[in-house]
């Protein structure tokens, strides 16, 4: 049975808007898996990206519980309202299976965090324009205390193993944006993270360079001996002296949860979870997901217009 990797429970998120409260997540429950390629998709401002940036220890949820990695992000469970007696009992169970040791209690733990388990790549990848290629995939092993020399060869073969060796001395500027995502997948790989998490990753890409990008993803959610992304590229020790990235199995492949409106995407996942106004409406495994590609054109499909509750019941 497959390892959780990931469990959200009773999440919601609000903002104040002047003397408003705004609900941004609405009490949303699921997790992921060792293994699991997730792409959470729904129209433009359902709480995708707010969802996303909770999971990942960014943004602070109103009540909920995340626990990624084992490790409980925001400490303990936060709830209010009529439920409190039930919440005292959840947040009582979440804390007898995460030890002290696992609950995260400052951004720094988080960041921390971050930096040793996840990689991230954005819709608009941010570089620093006085390094090379190369230097930007290296960089993320400095903030974790890694030579110079080491990281640049450690880079070396992950853009080698992605077809971008030849750009390596090149400035990302002189990069096409399918060449920049290519090398923000690199850069996200370079700490061989166990989850890999993605937010709208082709939104900025022509549809062949979006397609080249997703064929990249799932090389590494579901490898083959011809096709896998060198695994011991990124790996180096954390503070226990634990390899990063080392509870990942060959045969598991890379957890992925990504974001995204293009329902032309949904083909290579192996779940997919829909959001409508700040909830997640609908699950679906391979055989569901299957069934509502056949209900929607999706030559160029789009999130924005797909009806709620679209697809298949369940």
């Amino acid at each position: 049975m497959s390892s959780t990797v990931i469990q959200v429970k009773n999440l919601s998120k609000s903002f104040t808007v002047g003397v408003q409260q705004v609900e941004i997540l609405k009490d949303i429950s699921f997790e992921v898996y060792q293994g699991d390629f997730l792409i959470i998709f729904g129209p433009s401002g359902c709480g995708k990206s707010t969802l996303l940036h909770t999971i990942l220890g960014l943004e602070e949820p109103t009540t909920g519980t995340v626990v990624f990695l084992d490790k409980d992000l925001y400490h303990t469970s936060r709830h209010s309202g009529d439920d409190s007696e039930r919440n005292v009992e959840e947040d009582s169970r979440i804390r007898s299976w995460t030890s002290q040791d696992d609950r995260m209690t400052s951004e720094d733990d988080r960041s921390q965090f971050r930096k040793e388990h996840v990689g991230m790549v954005y819709q608009q990848p941010n570089w620093i324009k006085a390094l090379t290629v190369i230097e930007n995939v290296a960089f993320p092993l400095s903030l974790l205390g890694e030579d110079k020399i080491t990281g640049i060869q450690k880079a070396g073969q992950i853009l080698q193993s992605i077809g971008m060796a030849n750009w390596a001395n090149y400035q990302t500027s002189e990069l096409s944006s399918g060449q920049q995502q290519r090398i923000a997948l690199a850069r996200a790989l370079i700490t061989s993270p166990q989850v890999l998490i993605a937010d709208e990753p082709t939104g900025n890409l022509d549809f062949e360079s979006g397609q080249e990008l997703m064929e990249l993803l799932v090389r590494l959610n579901r490898p083959t001996p011809s096709s896998v992304i060198p695994a011991q590229a990124g790996i180096h020790t954390n503070n226990s002296g634990s390899p990063i990235g080392s509870g990942m199995t060959k045969e598991k492949g890379k957890t992925i949860i990504m974001v995204t409106h293009d329902l032309e995407y949904l083909k290579y996942a192996k779940e997919a979870l829909q959001m409508f106004d700040g909830t997640v409406i609908k699950k679906f495994g391979n055989r569901d997901k299957e069934k509502l590609l056949k209900t929607i054109d999706i030559k160029r499909g789009d999130g924005d217009h797909l009806p709620k509750g679209a697809g298949v019941k369940g």
